[in-house]
């Protein structure tokens, strides 16, 4: 294991389980020092078993979708710790599956707030800090389904097609300060967002068909996800900003063709 983040200070939302525990577990065994950021106060002391070193991780509950908390959240960062050099925009929701003629307002509404709105702000507040400190790193959390359809419910899909725009302006706007903008695409994996559709398939017997549709026939997994964002976050990645990387098993290289997936 390397240590691409010693003396570092990351802040990783949506902390408490999935992608986000994983975001956080490998940010720490990399040598970073945490703010662990969750709704969930049960998940985040639960996460916090994880780890042997207490004065390198902290955890606030925050609801990402209330800009007042997010600055909170950075300005908790900053007291505890005095720098911020890593940004995991990472929670998320899902939406409804309706189609198009059924959509419901409320529920765009809680999906933007979060899955857009929580990014947007979340960067605004950490950025002003990585600009006056001459540099840092934000890593976004899209989803494949902000590249192409069928990969999400129609206001989660949009939410996260503009994830990835708005990656590319904020990088475009912050580049000059040396600080980077990057996104991570994760496929389908095991999460407690995904969760549903895994028990169906083990129901059904056909959790071996999940993933049939990538090149590399399987399904991923978070720590897969973890690795990206911890490259992204780091100086390996210090000439890369305004991309999108597709953690998908080649899923969005190929032609998916209507009925074929599970």
């Amino acid at each position: 294991m390397t240590y691409r983040f010693t003396e570092q200070v990351a802040i990783v939302t949506g902390a408490a389980s999935g992608i986000g525990r994983a975001i956080a577990q490998r940010l720490y065994a990399e040598g970073a020092a945490l703010m662990l950021v969750d709704r969930s106060d049960e998940g985040l002391q639960a996460l916090l078993t994880h780890f042997d070193d207490a004065h390198r991780v902290a955890i606030r509950v925050t609801d990402i979708a209330d800009d007042n908390q997010i600055e909170q959240m950075v300005e908790a960062t900053l007291e505890r710790y005095g720098r911020l050099d890593l940004l995991c925009n990472n929670a998320g929701v899902a939406s409804n599956r309706n189609i198009a003629t059924e959509q419901d307002p409320e529920d765009w509404q809680r999906v933007l707030q979060v899955n857009l709105l929580g990014v947007v702000n979340g960067t605004k507040y950490a950025a002003r800090h990585m600009v006056a400190a001459g540099g840092g790193a934000i890593v976004n959390t899209a989803s494949i389904a902000g590249i192409r359809s069928g990969a999400g419910g129609n206001a989660y899909s949009a939410s996260k097609a503009a994830v990835l725009n708005f990656t590319q302006t904020a990088a475009c706007d912050l580049g000059q300060y040396n600080v980077r903008v990057n996104a991570v695409c994760p496929g389908l994996i095991e999460t407690g967002m995904t969760q549903p559709f895994f028990d169906k398939a083990r129901e059904k017997g056909v959790v071996d068909r999940l993933g049939a549709r990538c090149e590399l026939l399987r399904y991923g997994r978070a720590e897969e996800v973890a690795s990206a964002v911890a490259f992204l976050g780091s100086d390996d990645a210090s000439f890369i900003t305004g991309q999108a990387l597709a953690i998908d098993g080649g899923n969005t290289a190929s032609l998916n063709m209507p009925g074929m997936k599970v």
